[in-house]
């Protein structure tokens, strides 16, 4: 069996962190490799979920939302790979919490068998524009956000920790209140590197809105620690930045940003040194 927290001693590994001054960071993983070297890096939390694999394999992450696979049994498989590498960080999965096709809290209960010590709602239809026809028909055909909530709602119950993407005052209300552990104000797709988005938020806009989204938590419940993600957020000065300009918001998670921009980087550098080698 891979290490595996309860969700009490994450949450004391968390705040700890916080008391001592320092940022909770998150990180994405969509390979056993990314998984072991962002644990040496001192991560707080590791989260797997589908996305990683089509980002690892050269892919944008919204693949993880279109019909190229099994997005459950895909986080299933890749625990294959995380989990026995991981030694001391708290492993989530990202849960599709819409799957129509699954028992939510027979795979939940199946998910913290495995080794997971937590969950996060991924893929989510929170990243569909909420005014789209698209986001409406899937929230009057039984697909939308609330599915999302009632399995954070489940896990929590269940006692594993919770960490949900939220991207309004309104969701982050809603998951405090199915007892969400960390809400993570989502900022929207990553920009920068060769396959992140170009389109996105200024960093002042995107640290009123992870505000409001921290604000909008606390009032539920004092206890919920929030941290930010995406968008604009891309680099750790950009971390930095909007942990400056807002005041309660204690880390960030990082997907894009942990694991495939410094890959794009080192790969491309180590391949022209090599080249840059005469006979």
């Amino acid at each position: 069996m891979p290490n595996q927290f309860t969700r009490n001693e994450s949450l004391d590994a968390l705040r700890a962190t916080v008391e001592e001054g320092r940022a909770i960071i998150g990180a994405g993983a969509g390979t056993g490799i990314s998984a072991k070297f962002a644990e040496r890096g001192g991560i707080d939390l590791l989260i797997i979920y589908n996305s990683g694999r089509y980002r690892m394999g050269g892919r944008g992450s919204l693949a993880g939302l279109l019909p190229y696979g099994d997005a459950n049994e895909i986080v299933v498989e890749m625990g294959h790979e995380v989990l026995p590498v991981v030694e001391e960080t708290p492993v989530l999965a990202g849960v599709n919490g819409t799957d129509p096709f699954r028992q939510m809290d027979v795979f939940v209960a199946d998910l913290k068998r495995r080794g997971f010590s937590g969950v996060q709602n991924f893929p989510t239809v929170g990243l569909i524009d909420e005014d789209s026809q698209f986001r409406r028909n899937l929230e009057e055909t039984g697909m939308g956000y609330d599915k999302e909530v009632e399995m954070i709602r489940e896990a929590s119950e269940q006692e594993m920790l919770t960490c949900p993407y939220v991207f309004d005052t309104e969701q982050a209300r809603e998951m405090a209140e199915a007892g969400a552990d960390v809400v993570v104000a989502h900022m929207g797709l990553t920009t920068s590197g060769d396959i992140g988005a170009e389109t996105s938020l200024d960093l002042d806009t995107a640290a009123e809105r992870v505000q409001a989204i921290h604000d909008a938590a606390k009032d539920v419940d004092d206890e919920v620690m929030v941290i930010c993600h995406g968008g604009p957020i891309a680099w750790p000065d950009d971390a930095a930045y909007v942990l400056d300009n807002t005041e309660g918001v204690v880390g960030f998670f990082g997907a894009s940003s942990i694991e495939r921009l410094p890959t794009e980087e080192a790969i491309e550098n180590q391949a022209r040194e090599f080249k840059e080698i005469e006979l």
